[in-house]
């Protein structure tokens, strides 16, 4: 039974937030907050239940966040500042071209976010695409959109990342063709809404990287690609580590507990960040002349920037727990479940609202995994399994806004504007989504 009530809340609630950031130009921050409280008093909610909600947002949103953006946003500045970034974008553009150089980008996204979380994966390579955009003057979107289209995919189609493992478990799906599936759903996706779109979007909107203000050596010295790619492969690698010891791929290898233990601290993004800023540290500052002080100098004006990704991020997510604590993307689930939708459709549509409703696709792919596991007949096949579990991944991609942490980060970090980030980013998520669900609807009737 659909509650007009709640329903009504949400609605309001996008609309005041909408109006208060593009009308009125108030503080995305704030105006976050003002629309999480909207949204609460509408639906109904006990005035001091609110406050706790908006507390409980800030705090599960910042946990990891704050943490992950602030020691990347350093790693990043060390990794700018010592020529090293610019480096590595000479040598991508001269193995694969200023023509292709986009679609190198997305590839290296998609093969990186699979054993790193999207916004630390993006984090570590943000400043490889200041550099190219430096380099040849073009618009920074045609080398961010490909990257984040192949961050994008990947964290939602393809495992071991958290969505589509829990989802393919929800669902009793296997991993192999999920996986399977989720490598030929995902390609696609990624190349027309990162290369192909990124081309569109970007003579659209001309975007610059930041400037730099320093170089710490002159450019005949800029630190060996090699080494760049080791530095930048640290966090990845151990990473990498922490997921294969402590999956059930390794239950039959003899491996201490202790050993686990300990490369699941090590492995943590906190730690492989704060390691790999360690030997950024000394390895691209103190070993090639840079003194402590200007180091210092370099990573506290980094936090500037952090600070207000930080903060957006967590109005973002005191706005998405108010969308959870009414329930109103399940309400919504839920009642075209009754309308005897097809489970491929009713799939996709669950975490879609879902998605939309409260921001974080993980979430929404495993609520509509929740959803849709009832519906499941004895008769249905593991391909079509693993083909729901794509779908409900198409779903829960689209349409990023403002409830999304990612488009705080986007928006931020590729300098964009709230109206810019809807037609860029926004746009890319919405045009990965439909793409992958249309060919899931493709293999569905071939396979």
């Amino acid at each position: 039974m659909m509650d007009f009530t709640i329903l009504s809340a949400v609605l309001v609630g996008i609309a005041v937030l909408l109006l208060l950031i593009l009308r009125f130009k108030l503080q995305a921050f704030i105006a976050l907050l003002i629309a999480s409280i909207v949204v609460g008093v509408i639906a109904g909610m006990q005035p001091y239940a609110i406050i706790n909600t908006m507390q409980e947002g800030m705090a599960n949103t910042l946990g990891f966040v704050a943490v992950v953006v602030g020691l990347g946003a350093m790693f990043g500045a060390v990794l700018e500042h010592s020529g090293g970034a610019e480096a590595l974008a000479n040598y991508l553009l001269k193995k694969f071209g200023e023509k292709r150089a986009s679609s190198a980008l997305m590839l290296t996204g998609f093969f990186v976010a699979i054993p790193v979380f999207f916004d630390v994966a993006f984090i570590i390579l943000v400043p490889l695409i200041y550099s190219l955009q430096r380099k040849t003057k073009k618009s920074l979107l045609l080398y961010g959109i490909p990257l984040l289209a192949g961050l994008a995919v990947t964290h939602a189609f393809i495992p071991p990342t958290p969505g589509p493992v829990a989802v393919a478990d929800i669902l009793k799906a296997d991993l192999g063709w999920v996986i399977t599936f989720g490598a030929l759903v995902g390609f696609p996706a990624a190349i027309v809404s990162g290369p192909v779109f990124g081309k569109y979007i970007a003579k659209k909107i001309h975007v610059e990287a930041p400037a730099l203000d320093s170089v710490f050596l002159p450019k005949e010295k800029y630190p060996a690609v090699g080494l760049i790619l080791s530095i930048i492969g640290i966090p990845i690698v151990l990473i990498v580590l922490n997921t294969l010891l402590n999956s059930p791929l390794t239950n039959n290898i003899n491996i201490s507990q202790t050993l686990r233990s300990w490369m699941k601290m090590i492995g943590h993004p906190f730690s492989a960040l704060i390691i790999a800023n360690l030997i950024a540290w000394y390895v691209l500052g103190v070993a090639r002349g840079v003194s402590n002080s200007e180091l210092l100098k370099i990573t506290t004006k980094s936090m500037a920037p952090a600070g207000i990704i930080i903060l957006l991020t967590g109005a973002g997510g005191v706005f998405k727990q108010m969308l959870i604590n009414t329930k109103a993307g399940e309400m919504i689930a839920n009642y075209f479940a009754e309308q005897g939708v097809s489970i491929f459709l009713f799939a996709f549509l669950a975490a879609v609202f879902v998605r939309i409703l409260q921001g974080s696709s993980t979430v929404a792919m495993i609520t509509a995994a929740g959803l849709t596991a009832p519906l499941l007949t004895l008769g249905i096949s593991e391909l079509d399994k693993a083909l729901l579990v794509i779908a409900i991944a198409s779903g829960a991609s689209i349409l990023s806004h403002v409830n999304d942490s990612g488009f705080w980060l986007v928006s931020k970090y590729l300098g964009i504007n709230e109206r810019q980030t809807f037609r860029s980013w926004t746009l890319m998520t919405t045009i990965l989504s439909l793409v992958g669900f249309g060919v899931v609807c493709v293999l569905s009737v071939v396979i």
